[in-house]
């Protein structure tokens, strides 16, 4: 499998996420970060996003953000992306909503890691099922054996 790069003017892999990102429950505007990526390989049908939390004391983490049906010529969301709409769908978060739910890890834990993740896919998105419906477990579950590259810049957060 080929890997894309994804990056943000925003932050760098590793380094914390703006607050401006943060959940408004947490003291931020619930702004998506601006993500940008390269390396989608011929033949894409379609790119989906996700942002996951591993760190949140759920024992399997936190979706923030499910975004499918992307084209595959699209290589950048701007800043507060998460809530606009497209040509693309929003899944379902953990917050039990659709499009960017920003950070809010319990005050004093240490830094939360939180995944950005590319697929590109060799499929439609409603092919695959794929919908406004989708949570991050079946995103994960129905890309199998469809993601032709992916990858993912992991940015970090916490709350004093």
């Amino acid at each position: 499998m080929e890997d894309i790069t994804v990056r943000s003017a925003q932050f760098e892999e590793g380094r914390p996420i703006p607050v401006s990102a943060a959940h408004r429950a947490a003291g931020g505007q619930n702004k998506s970060p601006q993500l940008s990526w390269s390396g989608v390989p011929e033949g894409t049908k379609s790119l989906a996003l996700s942002c996951w939390d591993p760190d949140a004391p759920t024992t399997v983490g936190f979706a923030h953000w499910v975004r499918v049906g992307m084209p595959p010529s699209l290589a950048e969301l701007a800043e507060g992306a998460g809530t606009e709409r497209g040509e693309w769908q929003d899944g379902l978060t953990d917050w039990g909503e659709h499009g960017y739910g920003g950070m809010a890890p319990p005050a004093g834990d240490p830094p939360h890691h939180y995944q950005f993740t590319v697929y590109a896919l060799d499929a439609e998105a409603k092919e695959l099922g794929l919908d406004e419906h989708t949570t991050y477990a079946k995103l994960r579950f129905l890309v199998r054996g469809h993601v032709l590259a992916s990858g993912t810049l992991t940015g970090t957060y916490a709350v004093a």
